[in-house]
Order: C-alpha cells, then structure tokens, then sequence
C-alpha cells in the first residue's frame, strides 16, 4: 500500500493506452487521441450509454477512466491483465481526493481533462475478474479517498495521447 499512496502528486507518466472497441473487447494501443465529444477515439464509451441517465445516453462525467498503475498492479499483477479493469488510461500519479478534487484539470499528453465528482468503484465484472477482496479493498474507506478504483473524467481540451507522455495538473 506505501508504494501506491508514494504515487508521484505533482508529474507522473501515463502507462498504459486502452480503448474498449466493443462490450468485453481490450486494445492496448501506444498513442491515442482525446476528443471532447467522443472521449478516447476508438473507445465505445459514446454507443454504450449509461442506464442511470434519464434518456440512457453516455453520461459525460464518465467519459474517460483513469486509473493508479500501482494499484492495478497490487490488484491485476502482470500488465497484460491491467485492462480487464476496464478503464482507459492507467497511471503512475497520485488520483487520490486530496491531490485532485472534483473540479481539478489535469494535462496528459496535449490533451486536458477535467476531474469529475462521480465515483468509479468496483462493480460485477470487476469482481469476476479480480476478485472480491480487490473490490473491498478499492472501495474501503481508504480505497475510496485515494480512488483506488480510478476516477472519471470528462476531456475538456482535445488532442494526442501516447504511452510515456506526463501527466500534471493543467
């Protein structure tokens, strides 16, 4: 746990570029592109809506999930089951409440996204795949105020992404 919370707060690296072409589909991609309207291009997040929404379109608040590499690596173990969080963008840098409430920009690449107040926890695929007490612990007290599970973002300033880029706040 010490080595996720050393997460870096201020610069950190972008890790791993995944877009999910269809429901349960994973490609790890080294550079991407982020589009206010569409999120992460190539991403399905736009055609899957989200069931809580009043007309079931894509709630935008969600549009785009980042998520602390170290933890996926405590919870997944080897890189090539980090996707199956099913999150976009994984990174070394500190997501956690305290260095990144709602509301906080933060650059990747060209690209800027806007930090958003909706939780992301672990749900029933991500317990199918990691286990329950990866769910618990992500979503403890503890899990929830580092969002150990990820964030949400939006994409407020559209442009390149690519594996290695920096990550700060805007």
């Amino acid at each position: 746990m010490a080595h996720v919370l050393d997460a870096p707060s201020e610069k950190g690296e972008l890790r791993l570029i995944v877009r999910r072409p269809g429901v349960d589909e994973r490609e790890t991609i080294d550079e991407g592109a982020l589009d206010a309207d569409s999120g992460l291009v190539g991403d399905n997040w736009g055609s899957r809506g989200d069931p809580f929404s009043e007309d079931g379109g894509p709630n935008v608040a969600a549009q785009l999930t980042l998520m602390n590499a170290r933890a996926v690596d405590l919870i997944a173990g080897s890189v090539d089951r980090w996707p199956l969080a099913g999150d976009q963008l994984y990174v070394d840098f500190d997501l956690s409440k305290t260095n990144l409430p709602a509301g906080t920009l933060v650059a990747i690449g060209d690209a800027v996204v806007e930090i958003s107040a909706k939780p992301h926890t672990g749900c029933g695929k991500f317990v199918r795949r990691y286990g329950l007490a990866a769910q618990r612990w992500v979503n403890s007290e503890v899990g929830l105020m580092n969002r150990l599970r990820g964030v949400n973002t939006r994409v407020v300033k559209a442009g390149a992404i690519r594996v290695g880029d920096r990550i700060t706040k805007a």
